[in-house]
């Protein structure tokens, strides 16, 4: 296995936003190992920590954006593409302002940057998602189809094609990803836009601070006040994006990749599709393995009892950062009796509870806190995907986000064969156990 990496040193880029037109300062920091790239608003009150993973992603319009709250960071994209090619694996990004700098369209400024930081390996070995079966994915004419290939390398075939009408012809290019080889082919390859999404764009208010100079904008003769950098620039950067949006799996993502007419929707599909494998594989193999805690250790953790002790055990635990567990739902339950008995549903309050006991198992992971109990203090976030229903198993998530010496915040998500039911940022308080 290789061993995961950060940055040697500090630095720092700005501009403004391509979208918003904002001006940002971005300073990148080292992080400690299995931190994941984690973007930072440190223009708010408090400063407000992004994962770069899919969980975090919210809905925009032609880029990449992320979502903790109400607060958003815009166009992530291009500089995730910049750290997965320079094989880092955690790094910190402060932004003083809401999107990142655009530069000149391409991720070479921010390769720029990260490289003058220098990179140093780390005491930790780096964990990837590796493409185990074939997942297609389409919307209309795009499509994405990936399928297993080498464990340590990510194959793309992208093939471009807007029809005949279009200002941009056809162009195909398969690109194997390697750090000099993105730097020379794919880093330099900047966003484009046609003259009508040009003006379309700057009608809705986006963009207005652009020139010519700023963005590749293509006309019927080609571009506008411009030059192309390769004679396929566009299908490059589209490659380029393709890289960053794939960042979203938490990891790098090895195998083949096939991409025809993809934007970042589906490309964000398809990061969805991966991950619910991946954690299909990884239930199937814990369920495998002996659990982390049985049923007997989970009540030495949690002063719950019945009725309202709601995991069943718990099958994986990594220190004090993630935990997933188990609750199997009988029709023996008691609140069946009543929630109804003609169409037994979980209530969606329980399904909360069982996520807020394995965030509270997690938070006892941690020394300073052995002995404390988890008081539920405030719930945010929280959204119901499907109902839950006698026979499911109910597969239960907590990751760590911000943990204090009396303190703990965790988010949790609930699945039922790969679906989402749940998922919900539950803030606790941690208090002495009654030593009765």
């Amino acid at each position: 296995m290789s061993r995961q990496q950060t940055i040697q040193h500090e630095a720092e880029l700005s501009g403004r936003g391509l979208f918003t037109g904002f001006p940002v300062t971005a300073r990148f920091k080292p992080a400690s190992v299995g931190s994941g790239v984690i973007f930072v608003r440190n223009d708010q009150s408090q400063p407000v920590r992004i994962a770069a993973r899919y969980d975090n992603l919210t809905k925009r319009s032609r880029r990449t954006s992320l979502r903790n709250g109400s607060v958003a960071i815009e166009t992530v994209e291009h500089c995730l593409a910049a750290i997965r090619a320079l094989s880092i694996d955690n790094i910190e990004i402060e932004l003083d302002n809401a999107e990142l700098p655009a530069g000149d369209g391409s991720c070479q400024p921010f390769v720029e940057a990260l490289r003058e930081a220098g990179i140093v390996e780390q005491d930790g070995d780096r964990q990837s998602l590796c493409i185990t079966e074939t997942v297609r994915v389409c919307d209309e004419n795009a499509e994405l189809v990936a399928w297993p290939g080498d464990e340590d390398r990510l194959d793309i075939l992208y093939e471009l094609d807007y029809g005949s009408a279009g200002p941009i012809g056809r162009q195909v290019l398969h690109f194997t990803l390697g750090r000099e080889e993105f730097i020379r082919e794919i880093a330099p390859a900047r966003t484009f836009v046609s003259e009508e999404e040009a003006r379309q764009l700057q009608k809705a208010g986006l963009g207005t601070h652009l020139t010519y100079e700023d963005i590749l904008v293509i006309g019927p003769d080609g571009p506008v006040q411009n030059r192309y950098r390769f004679p396929d620039e566009c299908v490059r950067h589209k490659i380029l994006d393709l890289i960053g949006d794939l960042m979203l799996a938490g990891c790098p993502i090895t195998g083949r990749i096939y991409a025809r007419r993809s934007g970042h929707s589906l490309n964000h599909e398809l990061v969805r599709e991966l991950l619910e494998i991946r954690s299909k594989e990884l239930l199937e193999a814990q369920l495998r393995t002996p659990p982390e805690l049985d049923i007997r250790r989970v009540q030495r953790v949690l002063p719950h009892r019945y009725p309202m002790l709601l995991v069943d055990r718990v099958i994986e635990i990594d220190h004090d950062v993630r935990a997933v567990g188990i609750k199997n739902v009988s029709i023996n339950e008691p609140f069946f009796q009543g929630h109804y008995p003609r169409q037994p549903i979980m209530p969606g309050v329980l399904i909360i509870e069982a996520m807020a006991q394995l965030g509270g198992i997690l938070l006892s992971q941690k020394l300073e806190h052995t002995g404390k109990v988890a008081v539920l203090l405030s719930l945010d976030k929280v959204k119901f995907r499907r109902p839950v229903v006698p026979g499911d198993q109910l597969v239960l998530e907590a990751r760590a986000v911000r943990v204090k010496s009396r303190t703990g915040q965790v988010f949790c998500t609930a699945h039922v064969s790969r679906e989402p039911v749940a998922e919900a940022s539950i803030r606790f308080m941690l208090v002495d156990a009654d030593p009765n």
